[in-house]
């Protein structure tokens, strides 16, 4: 497995665990197309992102990666006030549950979530949904080759 990989796996199995414990809890996916119904405490998408910057690190050779994964949370709910006090909170805990754990179990150097950004989306059986999507940076090392 990539440093890359575990990065993104680590980053997916800590909000899973984190947001489970909500009621009613998210659903939680990794790099899926979003479903045609939102559940009701709502969903949550890693997906992959991309490479910022690479930077070679001398004797003996490594390289010190910058990664740009985001985390999509989509809500629907009855109200607008409904969703956006459910898509408060759930960018609230991711937020919380990647400071809770900086270095996500150690497979990363750091992790620092950034600032969202939404936009209004329509959803098959909703009335409106509301969606917010947060980059976050993951800073690793990796040794000879930048793709190890």
């Amino acid at each position: 497995m990539s440093a890359r990989e575990a990065a993104i796996a680590a980053l997916h199995s800590r909000l899973a665990t984190s947001l489970a414990a909500r009621n009613p809890a998210p659903i939680v996916l990794r790099g899926e197309t979003i479903p045609q119904r939102i559940a009701a405490g709502g969903l949550v998408v890693v997906r992959d992102g991309e490479a910022v910057e690479e930077t070679p690190i001398l004797s003996p050779l490594a390289w010190q990666i910058e990664y740009r994964a985001e985390v999509e949370i989509n809500v629907a709910g009855a109200t607008p006030a409904a969703r956006n006090a459910l898509l408060d909170a759930l960018l609230v805990d991711v937020a919380a549950a990647i400071t809770a754990n900086r270095t996500l179990g150690g497979t990363v150097e750091w992790a620092q979530p950034g600032s969202a950004f939404f936009e209004d989306v329509e959803f098959e059986g909703a009335a409106a949904a509301r969606a917010a999507a947060i980059p976050i940076t993951l800073w690793f090392t990796v040794a000879g080759s930048p793709l190890a």
